[in-house]
């Protein structure tokens, strides 16, 4: 049995896990799918304090390497099911079943979908929802975004060094991202913009995406745009259904916690995108982590004395 448990293996789970083990805890880190977590894809990261312009998979490659070296285990397995035994949580894992006296839940986000018709099958055959790993397969070819905020902005930056032409879509009139990035994409003679605009409709053939049907929400028109590609980039949702029925979330399935990560279920812990906050930042992912880090190792010793 492990003393603390670390659901995510992304900067929030990671910075946990880091304070959990230099505490001298016991520590075991599940992660799904890719160690760092979506910072790992970031073509570069320039709002971290210290540490500018500094590619995203360095970042997660670094932490992964520091926990590590501080005597934590990192395993790439998937989380299915968490029940209580007492004081003792219980973990249903790929690899069988693993028990600790306190969780950190840090199991971040998942990109939002449009919900459009044929959305799912054309993953792969032309919508994407990480420049960073498919962008280079539309090398030379028209690609169009959809996003206003920060992650869409920099999709389109990434894009825009690769592709011969990039348009981004967004339905409001107003980028919800940072001025300066929406500065850099108008100072592209690759990138064109459609605002108040939205996609209605996938348009393909053969199994493979070829345009886009586009409704113009002010001017009440539409319009079909040919593009080769499709990065999505609308949003997120939290990835806590496997947990919710024992620990609280809000409306929007984000957990509900307490100044000290605390949930509603002792011993459990939540930090990160997963929990209900107002800024989900890579810099309040690891302070989220830190927090819940050492307030697991507070019950974890409440709990042997």
């Amino acid at each position: 049995m492990y003393d603390i448990i670390v659901v995510g293996g992304g900067p929030a789970g990671l910075t946990a896990a880091l304070y959990a083990a230099r505490a001298g805890k016991s520590v075991l880190v599940l992660e799904q799918e890719t160690l760092g977590g979506q910072i790992a894809y970031a073509p570069l990261v320039e709002n971290y304090p210290g540490l500018p312009g500094m590619r995203g998979g360095d970042f997660a490659d670094q932490l992964a390497r520091q926990v590590r070296e501080q005597g934590a285990q990192l395993r790439m397995e998937g989380v299915s099911a968490m029940r209580t035994r007492g004081e003792v949580i219980e973990l249903t894992t790929d690899g069988g079943t693993e028990e600790c006296l306190a969780l950190v839940l840090a199991t971040g986000v998942s990109h939002r979908k449009l919900g459009l018709a044929g959305e799912a099958d054309l993953v792969g055959a032309g919508l994407s929802y990480c420049a960073v790993c498919d962008g280079a397969f539309y090398q030379g070819r028209p690609v169009a975004v959809v996003g206003g905020g920060d992650a869409a902005l920099q999709e389109a930056l990434f894009l825009s060094q690769r592709c011969a032409q990039v348009t981004v879509i967004h339905r409001r009139d107003l980028f919800r991202g940072e001025q300066r990035l929406v500065d850099q994409l108008r100072g592209r003679d690759n990138v064109d913009f459609r605002l108040s605009s939205q996609v209605t409709s996938l348009l393909q053939a053969n199994g493979e995406l070829t345009g886009l049907r586009l409704a113009d929400r002010k001017r009440g028109t539409e319009e079909e745009l040919k593009v080769d590609g499709l990065f999505v980039a609308v949003g997120q949702e939290p990835r806590n259904e496997i947990f919710a029925n024992l620990v609280m979330t809000d409306d929007r399935g984000y957990f509900v916690v307490h100044e000290d990560c605390a949930t509603s279920l002792p011993g459990v812990f939540a930090a990160g995108d997963c929990r209900a906050k107002e800024v989900r930042q890579l810099t309040t992912a690891v302070g989220d982590g830190a927090v819940a880090g050492l307030a697991a190792c507070r019950y974890v010793d409440q709990r042997k004395n």
